[in-house]
């Protein structure tokens, strides 16, 4: 699968299977995402820190490190907007895109609110109104 078409396939095959395992867990569906931020249901937040103990153990196994990354400034502020983010809209970035196609149309105000920062925010940095050391996220 080394051909742009095999990869693309690849891609949509992957995408579709994660959306609806995301979707068959919960975390496609505000409600559950609700219960799971007031720690009023833990089955999501075990499930999360579930695949994050096994990506982490399969990063490990593989030796897998990131080079010359560094905690910088933009990180702490740019972690707590991401997590009021998710809290508030019920989903990553990611997540509107699966419950617009399971139906739920409100998410098209997340995804709208998504695109809308990431101008804002593209705008705003090309005007040098902000000062943030992307550190390597600069792409």
């Amino acid at each position: 699968m080394r051909t742009r078409g095999g990869l693309l396939l690849a891609n949509l095959l992957t995408g579709l299977a994660l959306g609806f395992t995301v979707t068959r867990i919960g975390f496609g569906d505000y409600a559950e995402l609700n219960r799971m931020f007031t720690f009023q249901d833990l089955r999501m937040f075990l499930s999360f820190f579930g695949a994050v103990v096994i990506i982490a153990s399969v990063f490990a196994l593989l030796r897998v490190r990131r080079g010359g990354g560094r905690l910088h400034a933009g990180v702490v502020p740019g972690a707590v907007l991401f997590g009021i983010g998710w809290a508030i809209s019920g989903g990553c970035p990611a997540i509107p895109i699966i419950q617009v196609a399971s139906g739920y149309l409100p998410a098209v105000v997340t995804i709208a609110g998504i695109v809308g920062g990431v101008r804002l925010y593209r705008w705003a940095s090309g005007r040098h109104y902000l000062r943030i050391d992307r550190g390597s996220c600069e792409g």
